[in-house]
């Protein structure tokens, strides 16, 4: 039975429908709004220690400009040499050397007392131009009227090793010029830098003009010393030119009476064994002892490395023995020089024993020693044992190099052994190695004319990845071994790569 209809009076007035999952009961009380967030306290107040550590250890050179910036904002701040040096260092490091000479005229208006330590890192971080810009801002910035030698010679020492012979020649040109204003006489320390700089350039004559200018301008700041003539006697046995070499050796001692160390003999003896005159170069041990100069390791090795390259092995073996007999602990340099004439004439597993006497006695083995031992391992043939050697010496905490891995790669392909060679293949790519450009073009060869199409194509496909394009005549074989191989899909995709790639 239906309810009966309401009366008219008592109907409820229409009103917009509501749905239920949108209706909220009137009784329940309304949530109470979220309480307003905490006010974030106001910015702490750097000081300067702080700033400067914030900028040495920034992410980037504008994050550490923009701190510089904002610690100025501070009421009360300003900025000091310390927190100049950390943004300049900072500049320099991250490669602005733009930046770094704005803020370094910045600098040289600014209230603050630069002292030179400030300074003397900036100039071998910089590149040469504005290392020198540096160079000639630096007595406004330290309210000097010159530069100090020690800031001349890093400075003088930074170009030098660079590769740039015109901000070089101006910083020479200003050095000669009696009405620069900002440079210092030359003391002994400038005048070696010149020396070393024109003796790597081959520039003898010019170099032994300078010798004869800080003879005649001798006084306490200049005279030639050990380094002055170690660099000249250096330069002439590199070239060869022993004669000469010898001469001024015997003229520093009894001309200039400066006693040779173990470091200038050793650059006698180095040229003597280059020329193959190694009993010249064992006489001289006899003349160190006399003049109470024992040869040290280095010495040692230099000789056993100059019997090594007559192939006087037996030789290089007594050498050894009597620098032990002598009371001369071998070093790294010693083993490997002994390691290396062993491994170069088939007797590898002398050295390889060698290799185990260093490691119980603590000396440890190099990249340098075990690529010896792995190219001793493949000249005999000994491929398993020199591939074991590439898999095993990394995880002993010896870091090899691309060459460890192609001086086995190359031996493989010498020998024919393609499927090894892959196997190597992916061991380089999964360290990080690529093999030669050619190599990798005679790998792939390789293997379409033994028939490994599918061996080649993933190959290819490794080699991709890291950014290896073979070159035409590759990519015509591996087209025809593919298609030779009635695997269309696969050429279909390896043209692909090529106009992908290309």
């Amino acid at each position: 039975m239906k309810p009966p209809p309401l009366p008219a009076s008592t109907k409820v007035p229409s009103r917009p429908w509501i749905s239920p999952l949108q209706y909220r009961s009137p009784t329940r009380a309304a949530p109470s709004p979220p309480p307003p967030p905490p006010s974030s306290p106001p910015p702490r107040y750097v000081d300067h220690p702080d700033l400067a550590r914030l900028i040495a250890s920034s992410q980037s050179g504008q994050r550490a400009l923009d701190l510089f910036n904002a610690a100025a904002e501070q009421r009360g701040f300003s900025h000091t040499a310390a927190t100049f040096s950390a943004l300049l260092i900072r500049l320099a490091r991250a490669r602005l050397p733009s930046a770094a000479t704005a803020v370094l005229r910045r600098a040289a208006s600014a209230p603050c007392r630069f002292l030179e330590p400030h300074f003397l890192p900036l100039l071998r971080l910089l590149p040469p131009d504005h290392a020198l810009t540096l160079l000639r801002l630096l007595p406004s910035l330290l309210r000097r009227s010159r530069v100090s030698h020690k800031a001349l010679a890093v400075c003088l020492d930074r170009l030098v090793s660079s590769r740039c012979p015109g901000v070089l020649a101006d910083l020479i040109a200003d050095l000669r010029d009696p009405r620069n204003k900002y440079l210092p006489t030359p003391n002994t320390c400038v005048y070696n830098i010149l020396i070393k700089h024109y003796v790597k350039s081959g520039d003898s004559e010019t170099a032994f003009r300078v010798l004869d200018e800080m003879r005649v301008y001798a006084c306490g700041d200049v005279s030639p010393d050990l380094v002055t003539y170690s660099t000249l006697i250096g330069g002439l046995s590199r070239a060869g030119k022993m004669q000469e070499a010898f001469q001024l050796f015997e003229e520093m001692i009894e001309k200039d009476h400066i006693v040779p160390d173990q470091l200038t003999y050793n650059v006698i003896i180095g040229g003597f064994c280059r020329l193959g005159q190694v009993e010249k170069a064992r006489t001289l041990f006899g003349f160190m002892r006399k003049n109470d100069c024992e040869p040290n390791a280095f010495n040692y090795a230099t000789l056993m490395n100059g019997h090594c390259r007559k192939g006087e092995v037996d030789n290089a073996k007594q050498v050894f023995e009597e620098m032990r007999t002598a009371g001369v602990e071998p070093d790294a340099v010693s083993y490997t020089a002994l390691i290396g004439c062993l491994c170069r004439h088939g007797s590898v597993d002398e050295g390889i024993d060698l290799v185990m006497e260093m490691r119980e006695k603590g000396c440890k083995a190099d990249v340098v020693t075990y690529n010896l031992l792995i190219e001793g391992l493949c000249k005999d043939g000994r491929m398993v044992e020199a591939m074991d050697l590439l898999g095993r010496v990394p995880l002993e905490g010896v870091q090899l190099n691309v060459a460890s891995y192609r001086i086995v790669m190359n031996s493989l392909f010498s020998r024919g052994e393609m499927e090894k060679a892959v196997g190597l293949l992916g061991l380089m790519l999964g360290r990080g190695f690529l093999p030669h450009y050619a190599a990798s073009n005679t790998l792939l060869i390789g293997l379409c004319d033994v028939g490994r199409v599918a061996d080649a194509t993933v190959a290819l496909y490794g080699l991709a990845k890291v950014g290896f394009m073979p070159e035409a005549s590759c990519w015509e074989k591996l087209i025809e071994a593919v298609c030779r191989d009635r695997k269309l899909r696969r050429s279909v995709e390896l043209l692909d790569v090529l106009i992908t790639e290309g």
